[in-house]
């Protein structure tokens, strides 16, 4: 078999493979913070923006819109 020459390499390609390859070795998996229970009844202040006829449709019910949007979303989210 005769000899391939060889394709010279660039410090560029080099130092771009050492340093995957560092990354790859050292690399750490950041562990997922633990989930925190729901605790029934205790509610959380977001911001959440909603459009305007949305909005206005569960303001024209009077007081307590905010626990009607909170009601829908609920029952969107099959609990």
């Amino acid at each position: 078999m005769a000899d391939q020459p060889r394709r010279p390499r660039t410090l560029g390609d080099a130092r771009t493979e050492a340093e995957a390859a560092f990354k790859k070795v050292t690399a750490k998996v950041a562990a997922a913070p633990p989930k925190q229970n729901a605790v029934p009844g205790i509610k959380e202040q977001v911001t959440l923006r909603i459009d305007q006829d949305v909005l206005q449709f569960f303001q024209e019910g009077g007081a307590g819109w905010q626990d009607r949007i909170n009601e829908a979303l609920r029952k969107a989210a099959g609990k």
